[in-house]
């Protein structure tokens, strides 16, 4: 009877790399495993076929053999026999060979907790840090160039006070664990298809802590942990821009079993100026000015996030020019810097005229020597915009 394709056996391509065909081999197992399909002797002869192919194409030097002759037989370890010399009992047979894959998928299956590999044999869990708390604050335009102070209330889980964070009612004691004795977790040992497998999970008792309180606490029933409401100050500094993230360290919620605090990390929103547009640490902003102010020049008085400032418009000036207020921009946070004020000047050409304005005007036509053409396209005021 011909021998079935390793390969197709897995599904991949004969180029395809160790992790590759590990992760299709997780895959099959998983999918016709005999604990979830009990009884369906396809799914157990498919499972078996999965685990031989995966035993050849994981070691290198017994791929190698069977990709040279197109058999397994008379490479080392005797592939051709299935789980290299596996009778069909488990026991004292060596996973490792597997280079963890196998014991991986076991242990997922069996350890009874979800899949939850992180913790060994004999360890039990140490501290853990708090959880980590967001929130959002808004501030005005202003507020972000001068900085603010600001109170807000948090709902978090801190240190229980009655029982210091111990999960044990005052007075009472701390005693080891009588399901799983202190170790943090309960052995088993299960007969499967390919034997019995000795599996461990998190104790449900303890919660793998190895101890526990001979008598809860009677106000966070053991969690060590209970929900408060904690006012924060917090100082907005000069310059802030929107959405930056300010971190408050250690006033997020209480680490367990004497872990840190989390953080509290504060969002800001500005919300927008209706004259002051922010680019960066700049500010821009536009001002209208009469058509004369720019042909005569001026001194205009200029809004700025510091109070108005006098600002000198030379003769001659066109619509649209922009004028750099040095360091009258955004402080840069943290800094004695800032940031510069564009100011954009628009000429204001005047639509009504009265007759003595008209007159001027025509006057400075004839001086400038222009052939006005009223309502034309070349026409005088056409000339300022």
């Amino acid at each position: 009877m011909p021998q079935k394709d390793l390969y197709s056996t897995l599904g991949v391509d004969r180029n395809a790399s160790d992790a590759e065909i590990k992760k299709a081999y997780r895959k099959l197992a998983q999918k016709y495993h005999p604990d979830k399909n009990k009884g369906d002797k396809a799914a157990e002869k498919k499972f078996k076929e999965i685990n031989e192919a995966y035993e050849t194409l994981s070691d290198k030097q017994k791929r190698s053999f069977y990709d040279q002759f197109g058999s397994t037989q008379g490479s080392a370890g005797g592939a051709g026999s299935g789980f290299g010399g596996f009778n069909g009992n488990a026991q004292g047979f060596d996973f490792s060979n597997f280079g963890g894959g196998f014991a991986d998928i076991f242990e997922s299956f069996f350890s009874g907790g979800g899949g939850q590999t992180s913790q060994r044999r004999g360890q039990k869990r140490g501290p853990m840090r708090g959880e980590d708390i967001e929130a959002r604050i808004k501030i005005g335009f202003e507020e972000s160039v001068k900085g603010t102070d600001r109170e807000l209330e948090i709902t978090k889980a801190d240190q229980c006070d009655h029982c210091k964070g111990t999960g044990a009612e005052p007075g009472s004691k701390v005693v080891t664990c009588s399901s799983c004795k202190g170790t943090g977790e309960v052995r088993e040992v299960r007969q499967t298809i390919l034997g019995q497998i000795a599996t461990s999970r998190t104790c449900s008792q303890c919660h793998g802590e190895g101890r526990m309180p001979e008598k809860k606490c009677s106000v966070c029933h053991g969690t060590t942990r209970k929900r408060v409401s904690e006012k924060v100050k917090v100082k907005i500094p000069a310059g802030i821009s929107n959405d930056s993230t300010i971190r408050l360290s250690g006033k997020g919620e209480a680490g367990v079993r004497g872990g840190a605090y989390g953080d509290l990390y504060l969002h800001i929103t500005v919300r927008p100026h209706k004259e002051f547009v922010r680019s960066g640490d700049d500010i821009h902003t536009e001002q209208t000015i009469h058509l004369l102010q720019g042909v005569l020049g001026d001194e205009i008085d200029v809004k700025t996030v510091y109070g108005k400032v006098k600002l000198k418009i030379p003769a001659g000036t066109s619509s649209g020019k922009v004028f750099k207020l040095k360091d009258y921009g955004m402080p840069r946070v943290n800094t004695n810097q800032k940031g510069d004020h564009y100011l954009k000047v628009i000429l204001d050409i005047p639509s009504k005229l009265s007759k003595k304005e008209k007159a001027l005007y025509a006057e400075l036509a004839q001086e400038a020597k222009l052939d006005l053409k009223p309502g034309g396209k070349s026409g005088f005021f056409d000339q300022f915009k």
